[in-house]
C-alpha cells in the first residue's frame, strides 16, 4: 500500500526564467518526501506532492538558497512596492556605483580603477552566492556562475569598467525580464478577477439573500438582475436576457438566454432578469477549470521544450569548455597576448548563456495557453498544443459534435399539427426523453395548451398511453406501431425516411392518425468551421454509428464530407488508427471517450468539466466548432512563434560568437546577446496574447 502524500501548491516569487523553473524542480525532488514536482513557469507556481513526513516548509529551504521566495497559495502575497524588490535594489546599487565611478573618474582618476573594482565586486556578489546555491543543489554552472566568473577574470585583467558595466547590463535585463514574466501571468490574475465573489441566493420561503458563491450547492436557485457577473454555472429557469459571454468564447456579440439555456459563471447578463438552478459548485465552474488548466498546463512540457532542454544541459558545459579552449590555446600554441585572449573567452561564457533558447519553446506555450484559455478551449499542456499545430487529420463524431444533440420536431404528417400535438404534450410532459422535449418544445413555440393525461402507462424507449379528454392517446415508435398503415405511407413524400428522420406514430382509440417526424439538426456553425479547417490542410471524415441515410444527408450539408456509418465503437477506434499522423478526434467526451483516449489529439465538446478532459487533450467550454477551428490556427501560429524563437535565440549568438572571437565586440556586447535576444524571446511569444483568428 502506497504512503499517503499532500498536494500543495506554493507562489513562486522572482521566478522570471524557464531555466530557473528546472533549477527550482531538481531542488525539490532531492526532498526526502517529494514524490512530484512540478514548476510552472507560466503560472509562477510550484505543485509538490509531499510524503507525510516531510513538513511544507521544508519546500522554503530547499528553494530559498537558489534566490527564490515561496509561499503556500492560501497565504496572501505581501504589497510591497516595486523599488522592493530585490532585483531592482541589485540594479539601484549598480548604477549607483556607475555613477560614482565615472565621477571619480573626472574627478580622481588615480582612484577611478578601485570604484570600478568594488562597484563591480559589489554587484556580482548576489550573483555569486546564488550560482554557489545552485551548484551545491547539483544543478551545475547557471547565468549567475557565468557572469560572476566573467567579472572577476575582467577585474584581474584590468578591465574592471567593463566588468561594472556587464552587470549592470545583466541586471537591467533580469528587471525587464521579470517584469515581461509578470506580463504573462496578468492573464491568470484577470481571469481570477472575473470569479463572482458574491450570489443572490433564492430561499425556500421566496426570499432573496446575498451569500458567498463558495456556499452555493447544485441545485440551490440563484437571482442574476441585470448588470452583474453570473455566479455560478447554471441552467435558466425563468425570464429571459443576453449574456456577455466574451471572456470565456472570445466572442464579443451578447448571447440571447432564456428557459432551458446553460449560463456560465464570470460572464454577465447585460439586459433582462434571469432565475437559474445551480449546475456546479464555484471549484468546478467552467471558469474555475480555465484557470486551473492554464496555470498545471504551462507545466506540461511540450516535445520542443524537452528536446531544448536536454540540449541546453549539453550545451552549457560544452560553452565553458570552448571558453576555456579559447582563452589558452592562442597565447599557448601561438604565442597571441594571454589579456585579449582571456578577455575573449570570459566575452563567449556571457554569449554562451542557455536563458534564451531554453525560453523560446515555454514562454510561447504559456502565452498561448492563456490566449486558448481566453477563447473558451481548455488544453492539458504544451504538448497537446504542439500537437494539435502538426495535425494531418480529423475525425468528427455526429451526434451532439456536428449536430445539436437533441432532435426537433420537423414536421406533423396526416393530421393537423394543432390539433395532434395537445394530446401528445399531455402524455409526454412527465417525461425526460429527448423526444418529449422536442414536442413539448413545439407545443410552447405555437402557444398550444396542454391537457392534463390520466392512466398513464409506458415501456420505455417504445411507446407511452394514456388517457386525455376521454379518449386513449397512444404515441410510439414505427416498430411499436407494427408497421405504418398503407393508407399512411401511400401520402409521405418520397424518401422521408431515407433522410435519416425519426418517426413517432399517434394512436387515438386504436386508429393511426399521424405520424410526428424527428430531426437531429446540424450546429449552425458546423459548415463554416470544417471549411476553416479544411483550409489548414487538415483531412476531415465523419465517424458516426448513426443509418447511413442520416449521415450521408449531414455530410452533403458540411458540403461533402467524407464519411463512414453504423460504426460500433471498436470501428471507430480502428478508422482512427488508419488515418494520417497525428490524427485528431472530436466527440461529446462520454461515448467517445476511447477513440479520444487513442487519438493523437482528443478533443471534447461540451462544458469544459474534467470528466470530459480525462479521455480528451482539449475540451469545448461551449459546444462551438468555430472555438475549435480558431484553436487550431492558434496552435499553428505557436509553433511559428516557437521556431521564429530559436532562431533568434541561436542566429544572435552565432553572430556574436564570430564578432567576438574575430575582436569585433567585447564584454558588455556579450552580456547584450544574451540579454537582447532573452527580451526579444519573451516579447516575441508575448504577442500570442492578442492573438486572433483569420
Amino acid at each position: 500500500m502506497s504512503a499517503p502524500t499532500r498536494e500543495l501548491t506554493f507562489e513562486v516569487e522572482g521566478l522570471d526564467c524557464a531555466d530557473c523553473a528546472v533549477k527550482i524542480e531538481r531542488a525539490v525532488r532531492q526532498l526526502p518526501g517529494a514524490v512530484e514536482v512540478i514548476v510552472a513557469y507560466g503560472s509562477g507556481k510550484l505543485f509538490v506532492k509531499l510524503g507525510a513526513g516531510t513538513a511544507p516548509e521544508a519546500v522554503a529551504q530547499a528553494v530559498e538558497p537558489l534566490g527564490y521566495r515561496v509561499r503556500p497559495e492560501s497565504e496572501p502575497p505581501g504589497e510591497a512596492p516595486w523599488w522592493r524588490n530585490p532585483k531592482v535594489k541589485m540594479l539601484g546599487v549598480s548604477a549607483g556605483f556607475l555613477v560614482l565611478a565615472l565621477a571619480s573618474q573626472l574627478v580622481w582618476p588615480a582612484a577611478a580603477r578601485w570604484v570600478w573594482s568594488a562597484g563591480a565586486l559589489v554587484s556580482v556578489a548576489p550573483l555569486a552566492r546564488k550560482a554557489w546555491a545552485v551548484l551545491r543543489a547539483g544543478n551545475g554552472l547557471d547565468i549567475n556562475a557565468l557572469v560572476a566568473i566573467a567579472v572577476v577574470g575582467a577585474i584581474l585583467i584590468d578591465a574592471a569598467p567593463e566588468a561594472l558595466v556587464v552587470v549592470f547590463l545583466f541586471l537591467v535585463g533580469e528587471v525587464l525580464e521579470g517584469h515581461a514574466a509578470a506580463r504573462a501571468r496578468g492573464t491568470l490574475r484577470e481571469l481570477a478577477k472575473l470569479a463572482p465573489t458574491k450570489a443572490r441566493r433564492l430561499e425556500a420561503d421566496g426570499s432573496v439573500r446575498e451569500v458567498p458563491v463558495e456556499l452555493l450547492a447544485v441545485g440551490e436557485r440563484v437571482q442574476v438582475p441585470a448588470g452583474e457577473r453570473i455566479p455560478a454555472d447554471a441552467v435558466v429557469e425563468e425570464g429571459a436576457g443576453a449574456v456577455d459571454e466574451s471572456m470565456l468564447t472570445g466572442e464579443s456579440a451578447p448571447v440571447p438566454k432564456r428557459a432551458g439555456d446553460p449560463i456560465y459563471a464570470g460572464t454577465v447578463l447585460l439586459e433582462g432578469q434571469l432565475v437559474a438552478r445551480v449546475t456546479a459548485p464555484a471549484e468546478d465552474s467552467a471558469l474555475a477549470q480555465i484557470q486551473k488548466l492554464v496555470e498545471r498546463a504551462g507545466a506540461m512540457k511540450s516535445p520542443t521544450t524537452r528536446v531544448i532542454d536536454r540540449f541546453a544541459r549539453y550545451y552549457t558545459p560544452l560553452v565553458v569548455v570552448a571558453a576555456m579552449l579559447a582563452a589558452t590555446v592562442p597565447p599557448l600554441l601561438f604565442a597571441q597576448p594571454w589579456e585579449v585572449w582571456i578577455y575573449r573567452g570570459l566575452a563567449l561564457l556571457l554569449i554562451g548563456c542557455p536563458c534564451a533558447l531554453v525560453l523560446s519553446a515555454p514562454a510561447a506555450v504559456t502565452s498561448a495557453l492563456a490566449r486558448a484559455g481566453r477563447m473558451g478551449v481548455l488544453v492539458k499542456g504544451g504538448d497537446v498544443l504542439e500537437t494539435a499545430g502538426r495535425l494531418r487529420a480529423l475525425a468528427f463524431d455526429k451526434t451532439g459534435t456536428l449536430t445539436e444533440g437533441r432532435p426537433r420536431l420537423v414536421r406533423v404528417w396526416g393530421a393537423d399539427e394543432r390539433e395532434v400535438l395537445p394530446l401528445v404534450a399531455a402524455l409526454e410532459r412527465s417525461s425526460a426523453h429527448p423526444i418529449a422535449e422536442a414536442v413539448l418544445a413545439r407545443a410552447r413555440e405555437l402557444g398550444l395548451e396542454v391537457p392534463e393525461a390520466k392512466d398513464l402507462d409506458a415501456l420505455p424507449g417504445a411507446w407511452v398511453k394514456g388517457r386525455v379528454g376521454g379518449r386513449e392517446v397512444w404515441v410510439g415508435s414505427p416498430a411499436a406501431a407494427g408497421g405504418l398503415p398503407r393508407a399512411m405511407t401511400r401520402g409521405l413524400p418520397e424518401g422521408i425516411r431515407e433522410n435519416g428522420e425519426t418517426a413517432s406514430v399517434v394512436k387515438l382509440d386504436g386508429r393511426t392518425v399521424a405520424v410526428l417526424f424527428f430531426e437531429d439538426a446540424l450546429r449552425p456553425e458546423a459548415a463554416e468551421a470544417l471549411e476553416r479547417i479544411r483550409a489548414l490542410g487538415i483531412e476531415t471524415v465523419v465517424l458516426s454509428g448513426d443509418r447511413e441515410p442520416a449521415v450521408r444527408r449531414l455530410t452533403e450539408q458540411l458540403g461533402g464530407v467524407a464519411y463512414r456509418a453504423e460504426l460500433r465503437p471498436e470501428d471507430k477506434l480502428r478508422l482512427v488508427q488508419e488515418l494520417p499522423h497525428p490524427v485528431g478526434m472530436v466527440g461529446d467526451g462520454v461515448n467517445d471517450a476511447p477513440t479520444l483516449a487513442a487519438a493523437n489529439l482528443g478533443v471534447a465538446m461540451g462544458s469544459g468539466t474534467q470528466v470530459a478532459l480525462e479521455a480528451a487533450g482539449a475540451a469545448l467550454v461551449e459546444p462551438n466548432l468555430t472555438r475549435l477551428a480558431h484553436f487550431l490556427q492558434l496552435a499553428r501560429a505557436t509553433l511559428s512563434n516557437i521556431y521564429a524563437n530559436v532562431a533568434l535565440a541561436l542566429g544572435l549568438k552565432a553572430v556574436f560568437l564570430v564578432t567576438t572571437l574575430l575582436g569585433y565586440t567585447g564584454l558588455w556586447l556579450a552580456v547584450m546577446a544574451d540579454t537582447g535576444a532573452t527580451l526579444l524571446v519573451t516579447a516575441n511569444a508575448l504577442r500570442l496574447l492578442a492573438w486572433r483568428p483569420r
